[in-house]
């Protein structure tokens, strides 16, 4: 009886030890392409993270590798030239993608007939055709399509939200303003690589309005929790032709809704780094000045409050853990999710029709009447 007893708890201890051992072992994952400099704050504490794991890394540019190799200390061994042969010699479980916007689709082409998911660094894609062709992937092949933006991940941003969209303590949305951008990727000196393709209008889409003006069409599509605008204008301008000749330097994208505007500010001519917005309501306002202060009165005759977060309110507080707890099924990713696929479709369908709106000089509706 007492063998019997000790072999079952033996047997017990064993199966929670494997349990345990299932639930914390690291998500395998692949990453595609190293031109991106976003590239860095992952590779940058890689070694020390116990949610993820880096399997593999596919890179054509064996130099780029090499050097990033030596900065942030991976092993050249897990390297490849192709992300087919990364794949089958790595068995990621998902992918993230750091190559050219337009490289995207290939990489769902790629992943999702394999089961593996993808998180791209934004935006999702270069138009509205290879986002489609994406989420038809996605969806065919049962798999998470993800879009990161660094202002996801704000505090400050899920304080505003409940505010502003939960709460409803500023009344009704009349107007968003949201700025975006810095002095310029060649001026803040980003790596060759990455400015190959940033400044290439097939490769990335689009100057600044691509790398600055998705992030105001996703904050908004996410305030606005998924309808679509109504309207869309823009204005495109390359202030330094001589030193983006073919983009977009400077954009203004104004989006209507049927009580609501936003106006988005994007520019690689900002004297300093920003991303804020301003959210006004029928009686108040809330301002968010970068990712954990923000100010807000409720009232005309309140004064103002001016607060500081530093807790997320969401399941994660960084991309990467956020892809590996969706996963695992630790989280669900909801529609309005900032990094849902649906808010992401929308916001590509808004940077294509404001380029339309640039190029005719003309107002585009999008929306339903």
């Amino acid at each position: 009886m007492k063998n019997s007893v000790l072999l079952y708890i033996t047997v017990g201890l064993l199966s929670l030890t494997f349990i345990h051992a299932q639930e914390v072992s690291p998500v395998r994952i692949g990453i595609d392409g190293l031109s991106h400099d976003h590239i860095y704050g992952l590779l940058n504490r890689h070694g020390e993270r116990t949610d993820i794991r880096i399997v593999g890394i596919a890179e054509p540019n064996r130099k780029r590798a090499e050097e990033l190799a030596k900065r942030y200390g991976f092993d050249m061994r897990i390297v490849y030239d192709d992300l087919t042969d990364m794949i089958r010699e790595t068995q990621p479980e998902g992918v993230v993608a750091f190559n050219s916007i337009y490289d995207h689709l290939k990489t769902v082409e790629t992943c999702a007939p394999r089961g593996i998911h993808v998180m791209v660094e934004k935006p999702l894609a270069v138009s509205e055709e290879h986002a489609a062709k994406m989420a038809k992937l996605a969806g065919e092949n049962h798999i998470h399509l993800l879009t990161n933006y660094e202002t996801t991940w704000y505090p400050a941003h899920g304080k505003a939200f409940e505010i502003a969209v939960q709460n409803r303590e500023i009344g009704n949305i009349s107007k968003t303003v949201i700025n975006d951008g810095h002095k310029g990727p060649v001026e803040i000196g980003c790596s060759p690589e990455f400015l190959a393709w940033l400044t290439d209008p097939v490769l990335n889409g689009g100057g600044a309005i691509t790398d600055f003006g998705c992030y105001g069409a996703n904050l908004m599509t996410w305030i606005m929790q998924n309808r679509e605008p109504e309207t869309v204008t823009a204005i495109l301008q390359t202030v330094k032709p001589d030193v983006y000749p073919d983009v977009d330097d400077q954009a203004v994208i104004i989006l209507t809704y049927p009580q609501t505007q936003a106006i988005i500010q994007a520019s690689w001519n900002w004297p300093v780094d920003r991303k804020d917005l301003s959210i006004y309501g029928k009686e108040g306002y809330v301002t968010v000045f970068n990712p954990h202060d923000l100010e807000y009165r409720l009232t005309r005759s309140e004064p103002k409050h001016e607060i500081t977060v530093t807790e997320s309110p969401a399941d994660a507080n960084e991309p990467f853990n956020y892809f590996a707890k969706v996963i695992r099924g630790n989280v669900k990713v909801n529609v309005t999710d900032l990094s849902s696929l649906e808010n992401n479709l929308i916001v590509v369908k808004i940077l294509d029709a404001a380029k339309q709106s640039a190029a005719e000089g003309k107002t585009v509706r999008i929306g339903k009447l």
